[in-house]
């Protein structure tokens, strides 16, 4: 009896270190293909949500039709692949940056 409340009294001191460990955090840019589009759609949102705040909703949704377009179609040819959603993701997050940094120079004027 004794042999096994030791047991019990181990698993309970093992347990919540075991859960802790899986809940480990995606440090980006990530080691793996699940990783990077995790880390490729953070991005895309982020740099999404700060055009949303610079432009007027038409051009907004202008903006986000054309890039859709342009990189769907710059990575046509990796379309049956696993890699293609990040690469077009990726695409439209380096696209929204562009335009991002095309408001600098204007001093982030709307």
């Amino acid at each position: 009896m004794t042999c096994f409340r030791s047991r019990w009294a181990l698993l309970l001191l093992v347990l919540p270190t075991a859960i802790h460990a899986q809940e480990a955090r995606i440090q980006c840019p990530g080691e793996n293909t699940v990783e990077m589009r995790y880390c490729a759609a953070q991005s895309w949102r982020q740099s999404t949500d700060q055009l949303k705040r610079k432009l007027p909703k038409p051009r907004f949704e202008q903006w986000q039709e054309a890039t859709r377009a342009v990189c769907a179609h710059a990575y046509a040819s990796y379309k049956d692949g696993t890699i293609y959603p990040q690469l077009v993701v990726g695409c439209d997050d380096r696209l929204n940056r562009a335009l991002l940094k095309a408001f600098q120079p204007l001093n982030d004027l709307p």
